[in-house]
């Protein structure tokens, strides 16, 4: 009888990370209202509820830099939007490109480059609307741009720390220094950036495929210049302290904490912009992810996985592209952290998994959350993007992406 309670935290652990782990990555538990946030809350709630991870220890488990960093950018991208700096490089574009292929390249440069910096997910919330309202003004078909602004995102967003939530888990984990992550990476997402175009232009030829011009002109909006102005002017020092070494966390927060002192924009408007129930479960999966790594993965367990040849680049990109596909590249990034930490040398391995687990997003039409931002956005108004219709382009793009990324980290 003893030795049944000994296992039984154990066995409930695995139970629960796997039904939490089941939710995340099918969007919702079918026949109740909870999503994913509220999943990882329940999952790590049950965690300290069976003794798998001790209450005292469920705070510590959380990565509050993550947070932190997650949290600021937030803030500054909800000033960028709000001051109507997006509609104005959105009218910049509209203005100047004048064939289709300059529009596509033109798209996917900028969400790419904003992805970044400033998190792929708040980028195509805000992108999304923009792109939908200049394609039907030029009466072009909306799908291939729409593709662009997910796909790019996705890619773009492997370049930084900052360019996706898994990135940042994974800059607070290893402690590669930003520039170092950048240098490493950008090259593989200014790559991938190239081939996006090339491959929606193929796919697409009937869109590309024409001497017409565009004739587009930008409508009157509203800019708050002095808005935009500070907005930018920070947001340049945040990057700027980025690469000189400033922690990711300490230099976000700084930066929406002084874009919150104003006296033009309320805050409860750059509250409302801010993704309270991504930080929910982010903290959620920190417990979750803690209680199994607690009370399961003993180091037994983590000297069989590694007999998996997790040092092998190209093995550990296929085993992240494969388990970020199943639960989503966030939570597949924390189930490795206990196996990445046995690798040597650690931070290529960590490179790899941010490489990885980024690119798999374009795989299919689940693959990130970025993409389903885009489709649910697009189907507001009317335009639909199916899985097959994504998966014809997002899954070769996926694949030479990765593939160019093992070639480039085994022998750059």
């Amino acid at each position: 009888m003893a030795r049944f309670f000994s296992l039984a935290p154990e066995a409930a652990a695995v139970a629960i990370f796997a039904m939490t782990y089941l939710v995340v990555a099918i969007g919702r538990l079918p026949g109740f209202r909870l999503d994913r946030a509220g999943a990882a809350l329940v999952g790590a709630s049950l965690m300290v509820a069976v003794g798998a991870l001790p209450l005292e220890e469920a705070p510590k488990a959380i990565d509050f830099d993550t947070i932190i960093l997650l949290l600021g950018v937030m803030i500054v991208v909800a000033n960028l939007r709000l001051s109507g700096f997006f509609r104005l490089v959105s009218s910049w574009v509209v203005t100047r490109a004048r064939h289709p292929i300059v529009l596509l390249a033109s798209i996917v440069l900028v969400s790419g480059i904003f992805s970044a910096f400033l998190v792929n997910d708040t980028v195509c919330l805000v992108l999304t609307p923009l792109v939908l309202d200049l394609v039907s003004r030029l009466r072009r078909n909306p799908v291939p741009y729409l593709l662009a602004v997910a796909m790019a995102s996705n890619i773009g967003s492997t370049a930084t720390i900052t360019g996706n939530p898994q990135n940042m888990i994974i800059g607070s984990l290893s402690h590669i220094p930003y520039g170092a992550f950048a240098a490493a990476l950008s090259p593989i997402a200014g790559i991938g950036l190239v081939l996006t175009v090339g491959l929606i232009a193929l796919v697409y030829r009937s869109e590309f495929r024409t001497r017409q011009r565009l004739r587009g002109q930008s409508r009157p909006w509203h800019a708050d210049w002095p808005i935009i102005i500070k907005s930018v002017a920070i947001s340049l020092a945040m990057i700027t302290a980025f690469f000189a070494g400033v922690p990711p966390a300490e230099a976000a927060i700084v930066a929406g904490a002084f874009l919150l002192l104003t006296r033009r924009i309320k805050s409860e408007k750059v509250y409302a912009e801010i993704d309270w129930t991504l930080l929910l479960m982010f903290a959620g999966l920190f417990i979750v992810v803690a209680g199994l790594e607690h009370s399961v993965l003993s180091p037994e367990v983590i000297g069989a996985v590694a007999r998996l040849h997790l040092e092998r680049i190209s093995v550990l990109s296929g085993i992240t592209a494969i388990l970020s596909n199943i639960v989503s590249n966030v939570p597949a990034v924390l189930v490795l952290k206990p196996f990445i930490a046995q690798l040597q040398p650690q931070q290529q391995a960590w490179l790899t998994v941010a490489m990885a687990s980024t690119l798999a997003g374009n795989f299919t039409l689940v693959g990130s959350v970025a993409n389903l931002i885009v489709v649910q956005r697009a189907r507001a108004q009317n335009v639909e993007i199916g899985f097959w219709e994504y998966f014809k382009l997002g899954a070769p793009l996926t694949v030479l992406t990765i593939g160019i990324g093992v070639l480039w980290l085994e022998f750059a």
